[in-house]
């Protein structure tokens, strides 16, 4: 957005504005309708978060959005940062505490109200004066107490309007002003009155009752439901403000070859900064100096360190558990990785689910409802001559119409249910995925980079006759290293970690596809297809055949068990990479896009949830069906182009199947925002991330089970709290019209089922994820002895080879070296 001096916005845009004044739900409703009634403005507002989120077009300024809410009586101000909310310690400031003004006018309120009551309900402690003593206790909480729901009620009536304060301030002031016209005209002000008290309406005259503890106790017990909703409204967004904190405060950035402590705002894309073990890293960039290793726990679960060096992206807000890193940033303010996952988190949670629009609509003619109501049920009483009956039962009536359960049903659900989301690694982007999660029946997994990791990996050797699989390795890593291609990276970072460091390559060439070559200690080696290896002279050597299906990287093998070898690896699916010098081949080698270790469990998980996965992939249907077997999925859809991704979806939906998408790269995009429930792995590509609905943070597919899981958690949460908000509602105003609820617990119960509420709501914090390992953590790397087991059911023979942990591979599986 763009403004001017004075503040206009004239640019399309959207924004948030923080929303003062409001009540209940019928308050963000009006407001809601209020901004919507401005050409080219969607706005909806949230009662629980406090917040309006406002789309524009051109010829609205903020300014405009500002007044229009002003207008309908409340306040409106573009939200401050959080850094400005807080202080140099991290600590809310004792006089900015939203709560402590309600928290002190509650204190005295309740302090007050409670003898008011005893001596209302136990006629042993109704002393001589008493109802005088009562009036003296009763009146500051009347004026003072309540003084913010008649304010509000008064300022509603000059704008034609009615909300709960509404309710509230005529209960109250109807069962004060009662109580004074009985004391001072009535027969209840002589010494010695006794007054009974009843849990129904009772009978008589009504001169000589006083509803004095109806007007204290109705105000003590809506303000501490207030207090107590609005304090488990901040501990639903707790998770919220934790993630927008996470981000370092200073960061030393290096100028002049100088190091300069600066506040992190300060930082540019480009600039250089240093991280010292044990300091947060200000920022997204990519490391120029150093090596270490990098907690990203805290902002996506995982609990394996990542290895970092120069050249490695690293996040803003992860910690260096390592060594020190020299980085220069790429995305700073709130372009970067944490910046918007708080974006998408604060969307989602200020976004309405469909149930929700039915209670808003509800709430929005409620209260005038409960006026007419409350007339109503005053002239059935009053005609049968009962007038006390009937002055009870309409303040009843009154008072226990609040529709602020309504209200808070679905945003404090979407607060906790997202807020706990963010902490676990999966971002919802708004309550409609919630609804699309109850129906989902398919599951369509996209094979590179979700199911497997998208990298090559070297799982397996053989050596031939008389050589040592140790210096195969050795010679054929020396001579990929100086290769770019993602098979040459897999063999390098494979030999480096079996063998130590590699010999420099001289000479190095590469052929175009088919592999590379170099001089290696005086010896020309030649690493890549066999057809290369071939038209170099590199035959297969003469000797007996080994054992057929010995692993090749356990000893040496015979030129038998080398073909086979290569058979094999295209039987799995996998490259096959051909190592020669001195007139032979010399070993085979084999790269792979591995499976991840979770993908087995994930799929096994979502079988458990009744839901189909259906693997779908542009690779060969041979490769495709060697990992469905290998992660347990049944139905296969192979050879299928980028753009033919999405067809497949809608040929499913065609079928009456409900779909969800799981993808990470471009290729994918189309299909996310086809299925019916798209689901991003945030370690894909950003336009993937844009089309899905749910974003995964951490590459680990067990998450889809999780995020489903969360998702229609949440959604039975908000369906719940609407049931028994309505519920509450259409039990109660019958009891309280029909005599049958004293008007101050009619108080105590409307505020005890918006408290009920939000502590339904609260429950979800408690909601734990599958994907949490025993042992190792939600990342833990799989076992050695898994990993053997794995790559030998996909290629027999790779034992010791299979046995170690390889490093990060390439990216993309490809026939040449």
């Amino acid at each position: 957005m763009n403004g001017d001096a004075n503040g206009l916005t004239q640019a399309t845009g959207r924004i948030e504005l923080a929303i003062g004044g409001m009540t209940c739900a019928s308050c963000a409703n009006r407001i809601e309708k209020r901004l919507n009634r401005l050409d080219g403005v969607s706005a909806t507002v949230n009662y629980a978060t406090e917040k309006a989120s406002v789309t524009y077009g051109e010829g609205v300024s903020t300014d405009d959005l500002i007044a229009t809410v002003e207008k309908a009586g409340y306040t409106a101000a573009l939200p401050e940062p959080p850094a400005a909310e807080r202080g140099a310690d991290g600590d809310t400031p004792a006089d900015t505490d939203p709560l402590r003004g309600l928290r002190v006018r509650t204190a005295v309120s309740v302090a007050l109200s409670v003898p008011v009551i005893a001596m209302a309900m136990f006629s042993d402690l109704q002393f001589e004066y008493w109802q005088w003593a009562s009036l003296t206790l009763a009146a500051p909480v009347l004026v003072w107490g309540a003084w913010p729901f008649h304010r509000a009620a008064a300022k509603n009536l000059l704008l034609g309007q009615a909300t709960m304060d509404t309710l509230v301030s005529l209960g109250t002031l109807a069962a004060f002003g009662w109580s004074l016209y009985a004391l001072f005209l009535g027969e209840a002000g002589e010494p010695g009155m006794v007054h009974p008290f009843e849990f129904t309406v009772g009978g008589g005259d009504g001169s000589a009752n006083i509803y004095l503890e109806v007007a204290a106790g109705v105000t003590s017990f809506i303000l501490l439901g207030r207090y107590f909703e609005a304090r488990a409204k901040r501990r639903a967004g707790e998770a919220l403000r934790a993630l927008l904190e996470l981000g370092a405060k200073e960061v030393a950035v290096v100028r002049g070859g100088r190091e300069e402590r600066v506040p992190v705002d300060r930082l540019a894309v480009g600039d250089l900064f240093v991280v010292r073990p044990g300091e947060k890293i200000a920022t997204d960039g990519h490391v120029v100096e150093g090596t270490s290793a990098v907690d990203r726990g805290m902002l996506t679960g995982e609990s394996v360190p990542e290895e970092v060096g120069p050249g490695s992206e690293v996040v803003g807000a992860t910690v260096n558990a390592g060594g020190r890193l020299l980085v220069r940033a790429t995305r700073v303010g709130a372009d970067t990785q944490l910046a918007q996952m708080a974006r998408l988190v604060e969307e989602a949670q200020s976004g309405k689910a469909e149930v929700q629009r039915l209670a808003d609509r509800v709430s929005g003619v409620f209260v005038p409802v409960v006026i007419a109501l409350a007339v109503a049920t005053l002239g059935f009483w009053l005609g049968g001559g009962a007038t006390e009956q009937a002055f009870t039962a309409a303040v009843a009536v009154l008072i226990i119409a609040c529709p602020c359960a309504l209200g808070l049903a679905t945003p404090t659900a979407l607060l906790v249910g997202t807020g706990r989301g963010a902490q676990l690694g999966i971002l919802i982007k708004g309550p409609e995925v919630l609804e699309n999660t109850r129906r989902v029946d398919t599951v369509v997994l996209d094979k590179t980079g979700t199911v497997t990791t998208g990298r090559m990996t070297l799982v397996d050797a053989a050596a031939a006759d008389g050589e040592d699989p140790d210096e195969v390795l050795r010679l054929a890593g020396a001579v990929e290293d100086a290769s770019e291609h993602p098979i040459g990276q897999a063999v390098a970072k494979g030999a480096v970690q079996r063998v130590g460091d590699l010999p420099e390559a001289a000479d190095f060439a590469a052929v175009q596809g088919r592999g590379v070559e170099g001089t290696v200690a005086g010896r020309r080696v030649v690493v890549g297809r066999p057809s290369l290896l071939e038209e170099r002279g590199l035959a297969m050597p003469a000797g007996s055949p080994g054992p057929s299906g010995s692993g090749g990287s356990s000893g040496p093998a015979g030129p038998a068990n080398l073909i086979q070898a290569v058979e094999r690896a295209h039987a799995a699916g996998r490259t096959a990479v051909a190592v020669g010098w001195d007139g032979a081949v010399r070993g085979v080698l084999v790269v792979s896009d591995v499976v991840k270790p979770t993908s087995a469990e994930a799929v096994r998980r979502l079988r458990e949830m009744g839901l189909t996965p259906v693997l779908l992939t542009g690779d060969t249907r041979g490769v495709a069906e060697a990992v469905a077997a290998e992660v347990g999925i049944d139905q296969v859809v192979a050879e299928v182009l980028p753009e033919e991704k999405a067809a497949v979806v809608r040929r499913l939906q065609g079928e009456g199947k409900v779909v969800a998408m799981v993808g990470d790269g471009v290729n994918d995009a189309a299909a996310l925002a086809q299925a019916d429930l798209g689901l991003a792995m945030g370690t894909g590509t950003d336009v993937a991330i844009e089309a899905g609905d749910l974003t995964l943070v951490r590459g680990d597919l067990r998450l889809v089970a999780d995020a489903i899981r969360l998702s229609r958690r949440t959604l039975a949460t908000i369906r719940g709290n609407l049931f028994w908000a309505f519920a509450y509602n259409v039990m109660a105003l019958p009891l309280a019209a029909a005599g049958l609820l004293n008007p101050m617990f009619a108080g105590a119960a409307m505020a005890l089922s918006s408290v009920f509420v939000v502590s339904n709501s609260l429950r979800l914090r408690g909601f734990r994820p599958l994907a949490a390992d025993t042992e190792g953590g939600p990342q833990a790397m799989a076992a050695p002895e898994a990993h053997a087991e794995r790559t030998e059911a996909g290629a027999a023979g790779s034992a010791d080879i299979a046995h170690a942990t390889w490093g990060d591979p390439g990216t993309d599986r490809s026939t040449g070296a």
